[in-house]
Formats: structure tokens, sequence, C-alpha cells
């Protein structure tokens, strides 16, 4: 397939305006919008002005006249061992149901409602349902600490706290309630009720007078075919407020409209994902995070798909094959997930045995996003599954892809280590630290030109002037990602690590994503960070930590001597890449991302900033021994 990326662009570039006009065709509305885009509304301008909506109508609704019979929901959960399906059908009456409750409960128009949810179907069903009343959800990933579920508590303000017993881990179950007690406990603002819902690995017990049985409540509801309607909003009204995640002190809650989030992933499910209406999309993420909102949750069901939600982890739940066993039973068209995952894979299964066990005839791309994908871990899923594979690059902040190869439009020639291109929306550029545009191949900073495209966050939740100082401001016309890369010459984005990981080695800004490129390349690594590490004649010099494969029997210090071997051939003598460290796992978040600002506080002596989103402090002290074993991790004198 000729792809028609250029030509879409170009569409795009000529009329903004015309192009998501055209877009929203695919979306119901309840009254047309006065103007496309009105540039004197907002903070930098509204999408979609005038205009009435409903997003419940759109993702749930509507299929009943087209597909009411086709399964819009999945779930499938190795840890609890349980499965569940739901047609459109089905799907509207629970979110009708769980929408009486809530009403019942007196949630409203513009209230806000936090969902501390692990992954089970009534998460799904209480954000839909939330959209079906007009009211704002703001879910919190489940487990977060009750220190920072509380600042969010207290800045959203929310009538009411939707939460479960508990979660369920491989190897543990992580008690809610009491972390939501003491959430409550340390908030100032206290919410009218929590509606629990009674998991049975962990019964939670009920505070008189504040919680209820939510699972009993929707019970009654649904039996007694309860029916509440949608109620129109404006298309600028927020849909749901999602705290960006890692957050400590005042939370940054990132805002999504009604109308714009619509347009843009209804568009982006078929012309990015290449998927049709009615064909299933798994992707392995967590509702708690911007992946699970927008393409477990809202993109899908706008399209018309089926979707999987997943309670399980791409190893352990039980193997390396758990992914490709999803794939095969429930006809998955597409994957997304992130890069980490197939790292873990990798280490896990190096050739690939597993996907042996499996018929993955129907699947056809694998998506990945949420950290640089290194071309390493990108060519091995290549060659282990026969499809493409897609890295895309997009943020909590923006909602849908900012870079990516379009699977809809026609794929692009893949170039290793780039998301590829900028999608329509999205006018990428490198500039240094004063503004000024900078020569193909220069590495800087990445911003992207005014007005952000629908879809993308139109302020921070009740705090326009922090949203103007911490992203609007250095760079002014333009929005600042915070991420460092490079544009080359034939307009193809590398993304190679936030501003905050340049290191400064003698002078020369030198990126830890390139270096990372190197080391993950090299057969016996499964997954990498390079931090840089203060140093009294050169400021910065880079350390590189490593995570070796299963399997890997040759002695570690031969390793570590050709990885700075390597680094110092491909990348040169200018990097002063001499210490790479084996050790056993990186510190990551829930989500997969490697800690690197923690280690780079160990490794400089500094008291570590542990993120609430840790997945295991215990690898802290671990990563310390091995830092210290090198004469790092000590006090700054």
């Amino acid at each position: 397939m000729v792809s028609r990326y250029r030509e879409v662009y170009e569409a795009w570039q000529r009329d903004p305006q015309a192009f998501w006009a055209a877009a929203a065709g695919g979306i119901d509305w309840y009254t047309p919008w006065t103007q496309v885009f009105d540039a004197k509304a907002g903070v930098y301008g509204r999408w979609f002005p005038g205009a009435t909506c409903n997003v419940c109508h759109n993702a749930v609704d509507r299929h009943l006249e087209t597909r009411p019979g086709q399964a819009a929901l999945i779930y499938d959960s190795p840890v609890t061992g349980s499965r569940g399906e739901w047609s459109y059908t089905e799907l509207l009456a629970e979110v009708q149901a769980m929408a009486a409750v809530l009403a019942d409960h007196g949630v409203t128009k513009g209230d806000r409602v936090v969902l501390y949810m692990p992954m089970v179907p009534e998460a799904v069903f209480a954000m839909l349902a939330c959209a079906r009343l007009g009211a704002v959800h703001s879910v919190v990933f489940g487990g977060f600490a009750a220190a920072e579920l509380a600042t969010r508590i207290d800045d959203a303000r929310p009538k009411l706290v939707v939460s479960a017993s508990c979660g369920i881990e491989p190897s543990r179950v992580v008690a809610y309630k009491p972390l939501l007690d003491h959430a409550i406990e340390l908030a100032r603002h206290k919410p009218d009720a929590c509606l629990i819902l009674q998991r049975p690995q962990l019964a939670a017990t009920l505070v008189e007078g504040r919680d209820a049985d939510l699972g009993a409540l929707v019970t009654a509801a649904r039996d007694a075919g309860r029916e509440v309607p949608c109620v129109p909003v404006a298309a600028t009204d927020p849909l749901y407020v999602l705290y960006t995640s890692g957050t400590t002190g005042q939370p940054k809650g990132v805002v999504r409209d009604c109308g714009g989030h619509m347009v843009t992933l209804k568009w982006s499910m078929s012309a990015i994902y290449g998927l049709e209406p009615g064909e299933v999309f798994f992707t392995a993420s967590d509702v708690g995070w911007v992946v699970g909102h927008s393409y477990i949750v809202y993109g899908p069901l706008l399209h018309g798909c089926t979707t999987v939600l997943f309670e399980g982890k791409p190893v352990g739940t039980p193997d390396a094959g758990t992914f490709w066993r999803i794939v095969a039973e429930y006809g998955v068209a597409a994957l997304f997930t992130a890069p980490t995952a197939f790292r873990a894979i990798k280490k896990e299964d190096p050739e690939g045995k597993k996907i042996g066990d499996y018929d993955l005839s129907g699947f056809r791309t694998l998506f990945l996003a949420g950290e640089r994908a290194d071309p390493d871990t990108v060519q091995w899923a290549e060659r282990i599954l026969g499809v493409p594979v897609v890295d895309h690059w997009w943020q909590t902040e923006t909602g849908w892809p900012i870079a990516a190869n379009p699977a809809g439009l026609g794929l692009l020639p893949v170039k290793y280590g780039s998301p590829t291109v900028a999608m329509p929306g999205y006018a990428v550029e490198v500039v240094d630290d004063g503004g000024h545009p900078v020569a193909p191949g220069t590495l800087s900073n990445i911003v992207i030109k005014l007005p952000l495209p629908p879809g993308c966050l139109p302020t921070l939740w009740g705090d326009d002037e922090r949203f103007r100082s911490g992203y609007l401001d250095d760079f002014p016309g333009f929005y600042k990602t915070s991420d460092a890369g490079y544009v080359d010459e034939d307009g193809y984005l590398f993304i190679m690590s936030r501003t905050d990981d340049i290191i400064n080695v003698a002078g020369h800004r030198l990126s830890t994503g390139s270096m990372e490129g190197v080391l993950s390349a090299h057969p016996a690594v499964a997954e990498c960070a390079v931090i840089g590490v203060a140093d009294a004649l050169k400021g910065q010099v880079p350390c590189g930590l490593v995570v070796l494969k299963s399997g890997v029997d040759r002695p570690t210090a031969d390793i570590e001597r050709e990885l700075v071997e390597r680094v110092r051939e491909q990348i040169g003598p200018v990097a002063a890449f001499k210490l790479a460290i084996t050790v056993e796992r990186l510190p990551k978040t829930r989500s997969g991302k490697i800690l690197r600002a923690t280690i780079r506080q160990l490794a400089d002596g500094e008291p570590p900033r542990v993120p609430a989103t840790i997945d295991d402090a215990a690898v802290l002290p671990e990563i310390e021994t091995a830092l210290r074993g090198r004469g790092l991790a000590k006090p700054v004198p």
C-alpha cells in the first residue's frame, strides 16, 4: 500500500480547520459548533466551541443501531482466573446501572468523581457512566500511596470516590481500602461518599454512613432496568482530569475536553492504528494511565471496535506467552504496549519460542509507546512476530500520538530509533534554548507550534497560569514537550531523552538515549539505562546499568568491557563512556518507565526522590549497592 501520509499531512497544513471539521463528521453532535477553532478562547484557543455532545453516547449508544451484539469489552484476568465479555447492548446496560447509582448519590453535570480502581470492568463502566452524566472523572492509578491520592482528592474536589477492596498482583493482594481511608483522613476535602467494589480475594470494612457496596447497588439498578439518558455537554467541557504520574506536592491535572478528544481519537483509530470497526484492539496498559484512557476505553469504543481489558503482566502470569494467548484467543488485530513489556518478554524468552504455541495469523501490527523503543527491541519484535512494529511518541498532555508511522494511511519506510513523522495537527520543530530553529540532525529541544490540535490539553485543572508557565512561556508561540531529540533530512523525528537527561560532558551535549541504543543492541543485554553522574573534571560522565538476558553465562566483566568498547566505537571518545554496571533489575514505575532520575540521585549520593508510582522500592538498595561497588553512591563533599 502506497502511503497517503504526505497528502493527508499537507491537507491539514493547507487548512487545519477544514481538516478537523471533516474528521468531526465521524462523531454524533447534538448541536453544531459555531466555529471550528476560536483562537481567542482559553489559554491558546478552543476547538469546536458552541457544539454540544456526549462522549458515552458516541462510545456506546450509537453502536446499538449497527453492532448491538458485537463484543464491546473483553476482560481477561490471569491473576484471578476470571474472564468476561460484554456486547455493546450489554455494555449499555452496565453503564446505565452504574450511572443510576452515581446519580442516586447526587452526581450531576460538572461534578468530579475520583476512580481509584484496579483493572476490572467496573472501572470502564464507571468512566463511561461519568461521561454519560456529564460528570468529570479522575482516575488515580490503583495502589497509589495514600498521600498522593490525598493530593489528588484535594485538587479535584470530588463528590464521590469509586474504589475497590483490593488490587491483585502476581505475588500479592494489595488492599486498597486502607489506603483510601488514610487518604481521606489526610485530605482537606472530604467526598460525600465512597462506593466500594468488594472483590472476593479480599473484602473491605465499610465505614458506616460514608461507604456503600458498589456491586450490590449496581446489581439492584441493573435488575430494575434503570435507564439514564445521556446529558448533553459543551464540546469544550472537561471529560476527565488525569494527574501526571510521579507528581509530588501539588499535582498537575491534565484536562481533556469532550469534543476535540472524540474527534482525534476516532480519527486516529483508523488513520494511525489501521483498525476497522468490529476489529479487536488489545492495549496492554492500565486505565490509570493516559494510554488506558485513550486506547483501552475511549478510542476503540468510539470507533466501534472490541477492546481487551487485561489484568496481568507480560511475564509471570503465567509466562512470557500471555500476550500471544490473548492475541490468538480473541482474534486481536493490533497490540499496543510499552517497550519495557517487550524487553521483559525478550529477557524471559529470547528466541520467541512461546509464539509457536499460538495461532497469530490474524495479528497485523504491534505498536510501542511510553518510553523510547530501542532499535534492538523493535528489530527483535519484528523478527519473532513477522509483522510491522510501530514505535510512536505522545504524552499524557497530548492524549494521542504526536509522531507515528501511520498504519491506516500506509506505512512509511522504517528508520530504527525514530517514531517516524509528525501526525496531522502537530507542527513539530527542534529549537535551541533561545527558541531558534536548529539544523537537521542537531540535538535540542522539541517543541510544537501552537495551537495544539484537538484532543490535547487546553489547560491544567484550575490553574491556567501554571499551564502557561510550565508549557508555553519558555518558547513563546510553542508548546514545550520537555523532550530532546532531532529531525533528520527526511523529516523523521528522533526522541533521544527528556531534556533533563541530556548530559554535558566537558561542554558536549550528549543524549543518554543514543548510548542506551548502543548498549541495548548487544546480544546479551535485555534492557539498560544510562545516566549522567557528577565528575569533577568533565562536569558529568555517563554510566550505564544493564540487565542481561536469561541464560547468559559469560563473565559479566567481559560483557561490560565490550559495552564500553561499543559506545567508544559507535559514538566516539567524546562520550567518555567508561562504566557499565550489570544489575539484576532496574527501578521502574508500575507503567514500566525506568526511573533514571532516581538512579542518578543514588549515583550522586543524593537522597533519592522516590515517586509513589515505583513498582518495587526494594530494588533501590540493590542499585545503591551495585553503584557503591564501583565507587559511586558516595556522599558528595
